[in-house]
């Protein structure tokens, strides 16, 4: 049986029994329904701070891993730049210097990255900023990478420029000291052995026995080779390029022919006393950019300094020359 429910009525002084609607009864109920909702709510928010489903915990460790990984490739970052800016400083200032060529040009360093937003896609979420941060300073490796990559192919082919000329230039005796008896003139003003008078003598006499080998003193390309019954008689001219050329005269023998490709210390021909010469003998002389210079500056590949003062007195106290 349903509770009555009575009110005081202080017109009547008489208690009077309180009869409810249909209404009264939705409200009632909508009433109920709401403060339910409303607790319920509450309990959802109050578990979910403090009792996470396995998904949502899932995601936060990821997205906690994703930061710490992207701080990580930072400091990898900060790494490989200090790298890259130290092998550029080498490049610049050290490799480069050695051969006399100007730093490898920035903008080509740099690169140009130029055209629309390329990190559009990657807008829009919380760690958007670092991303696009890190990916642009990735590319600006890549770039600085490629450009150094070809910027030490050209050092390298610097080298083996360097390395020719090195090769080319010469640099030892033409005849071996087990075969020279002594230097018997040196560069500069001489007596003429037949003329008798003061004249220029613009090379070195080497006295050796005839038929002792006569080396290229430098890598290059045989331009002359020519037999003479007067002046320099049998002798060979060789190019080695970089404004440089050799003259051996006075041979008994040839072993080379104009075109040839020699190389250092490769025998040539032999001592001899053809030409205008007084007794046998090898006559040398280096040309540099078509000017005849003193052969015995060029001699540091294969002497002692000892040896090599000793040849600069004999060549400077010899006053007459063989030819």
């Amino acid at each position: 049986m349903p509770r009555l429910k009575y009110k005081f009525n202080p017109s009547t002084l008489n208690f009077e029994r309180i009869s409810y609607e249909f209404r009264d009864y939705l409200l009632s109920a909508l009433k109920y329904l709401f403060a339910g909702l409303v607790i319920g709510a509450i309990g959802v928010v109050l578990y979910a701070s403090f009792f996470k489903d396995p998904a949502t915990a899932q995601l936060e460790r990821e997205v906690k891993f994703l930061k710490k990984q992207i701080r990580d490739f930072h400091y990898q970052l900060d790494t490989l730049e200090q790298f890259a800016g130290d092998l550029q400083d080498k490049d610049d200032n050290v490799y480069r210097s050695i051969f006399g060529s100007e730093p490898y040009p920035e903008h080509m360093r740099i690169g140009g990255v130029g055209g629309r937003d390329r990190y559009r896609d990657m807008r829009g979420f919380s760690s958007s900023e670092q991303l696009i941060e890190t990916k642009r300073r990735i590319e600006q490796l890549q770039r600085g990478m490629v450009a150094q990559s070809k910027s030490f192919e050209e050092v390298f082919e610097m080298a083996k420029a360097q390395d020719q000329m090195l090769q080319s230039i010469p640099a030892i005796q033409p005849v071996s000291n087990k075969d020279l008896k002594r230097i018997a003139s040196g560069f500069g003003v001489r007596v003429h052995p037949i003329y008798r008078i003061a004249k220029m003598h613009t090379g070195l006499d080497f006295t050796a026995d005839v038929g002792t080998e006569i080396y290229a003193t430098g890598n290059g390309v045989v331009s002359l080779v020519e037999n003479k019954f007067s002046g320099y008689g049998y002798h060979v001219i060789i190019d080695h390029g970089y404004g440089y050329q050799t003259l051996y005269a006075h041979m008994s023998k040839m072993a080379v022919r104009p075109g040839d490709r020699v190389s250092r210390g490769q025998v040539i021909g032999y001592v001899g006393n053809t030409g205008t010469s007084t007794g046998p003998h090898l006559h040398y002389e280096v040309v540099k950019n078509g000017e005849k210079v003193d052969p015995a500056f060029y001699f540091y590949s294969d002497i002692t300094p000892a040896q090599y003062e000793d040849l600069l007195q004999r060549a400077a106290n010899a006053n007459q020359s063989f030819d």
